[in-house]
């Protein structure tokens, strides 16, 4: 039988000990704003085998290391998404307005 229910946590969540607030979940929701601030959580997220995804609609997409430790990358416009996924070595890039927690697997 298949959980329906993914554990997620926000960046915005996260508390001062960032890997010990990452254990236990499934995927780390980060908006492409919150990039700059994020690169502890990226670190960790690896080595707590938890998935990361970026809300990236509406700013302007600065490519980056920080695309290496991303498995799903939300953005509006489809040619920037199609151009993404060919590139950035993201898992999955979709431009979608669809909440990015229907989107995880």
């Amino acid at each position: 039988m298949r959980c329906e229910t993914v554990r997620t946590i926000a960046f915005s969540d996260l508390g001062d000990d960032i890997r010990t607030s990452l254990q236990g979940h499934r995927w780390l929701i980060i908006k492409g704003s919150e990039l700059p601030q994020a690169t502890a959580a990226l670190a960790f997220s690896e080595l707590e085998d938890v998935l990361v995804a970026v809300d990236h609609r509406g700013i302007n997409v600065e490519e980056g290391l920080w695309m290496r430790a991303v498995h799903l990358l939300l953005v509006w416009d489809v040619d920037e998404a199609i151009a993404l996924q060919d590139t950035s070595g993201i898992t999955k890039v979709l431009a979608t307005d669809q909440p990015v927690e229907l989107l995880l697997w």
